[in-house]
């Protein structure tokens, strides 16, 4: 009885403090949960770019910067809603008014900045005005100044952001344990299209580029898990496998890969654009499952359309897969 009672104080404590946030599920009485707010801030956030976009009249765009990722805003959220001395609350759950507290942390976290410039053009040449939107982050050590975080609520922070407790982090963000079929379910949607325009117009070219990475990293961006940092925005084959290789987040083509891992192509085709296979990646797509020997996938540009293909496992033209998880 003793060893039951002392269980329940150590989950009861564990609940009411910041990791309380990797227990938080649906809130019964409101049906919000985490990733909810998560995806309702998300959308706000893209609507003030759209809004500085359409407030301005420009012939080119340039967006650049980075926000801060969705674990490190969710930490500070939680170590200030939790250790708040006047008005403490657990993050197991989510409601209005928390929500509303964790657009705070996003918005002090987060800032959108945009200024033009112009240059002339030669002779008969018209002057070329570009529309720079630029997105600003604050460090987490940074937010710790900025709401006077003491050392123990320091210290809760680094714990939440550890290594530790990664694979928490994307389940209660993103569903993502041992692979996810969420970012497979957003690219079969996407089956059909030609040309790529939503993708390569997503990623702020405003013409028709090689869009297979593109398409990966708008796939990507729909699930969230770029905020989360766990793919890559990514517009070249190259910049993404070492992304992956960089974290030892990879594997060869022998390897068996989950639904959602990210699959790289290095074609052999000697008299084509690609060239022979030269341990440069050419190629990506999305696995959507493994099945009786064979890998299937999801590609955009595969063609200039999105479509789906299939290779047997380990395929001489694989060049690497990068994993949603270790």
């Amino acid at each position: 009885m003793l060893a039951v009672v002392l269980v329940l104080c150590l989950v009861g404590g564990i609940l009411a403090s910041p990791l309380g946030i990797f227990f938080s599920g649906e809130d019964s009485r409101t049906g919000q949960t985490m990733a909810s707010a998560v995806r309702e801030i998300n959308q706000e956030y893209n609507e003030r770019v759209e809004s500085l976009k359409a407030g301005t009249t420009y012939d080119e765009l340039n967006i650049s910067g980075t926000r801060a990722t969705w674990p490190e805003i969710l930490a500070v959220y939680a170590v200030k809603t939790v250790t708040d001395p006047t008005d403490g609350q657990d993050v197991v759950t989510m409601d209005e008014e928390k929500k509303e507290l964790l657009k705070q942390v996003f918005w002090d976290m987060n800032e959108l900045s945009s200024f033009t410039s112009t240059v002339q053009g030669e002779e008969d040449e018209e002057d070329t005005t570009t529309l720079h939107i630029v997105t600003s982050h604050k460090t987490t050590d940074e937010m710790a100044d900025l709401y006077g975080f003491n050392a123990e609520q320091r210290q809760q922070l680094a714990e939440l952001l550890s290594d530790e407790y990664r694979d928490q982090w994307n389940a209660v963000l993103y569903d993502i344990g041992t692979g996810s079929g969420e970012i497979v379910a957003v690219a079969l949607s996407q089956v059909g299209n030609v040309g790529g325009q939503p993708y390569w117009s997503w990623y702020g070219f405003d013409h028709r580029v090689d869009w297979c990475a593109i398409f990966v990293s708008w796939c990507a961006n729909e699930c969230g898990y770029i905020d989360a940092g766990v793919i890559p925005k990514f517009a070249g084959c190259v910049q993404g496998s070492r992304w992956f290789k960089d974290r030892g987040l990879w594997k060869d083509k022998n390897y068996t890969p989950n639904s959602g891992d990210i699959i790289f192509f290095d074609w052999n085709d000697p008299g084509g654009f690609s060239g022979p296979q030269d341990g440069v990646p050419d190629h990506v797509g999305i696995v959507e499952r493994v099945e009786n020997g064979r890998v299937y996938t999801v590609e955009g540009n595969s063609g200039d359309k999105c479509c789906r293909r299939s290779y047997t496992l380990g395929y001489y033209e694989i060049y690497v897969y990068g994993m949603l998880c270790p």
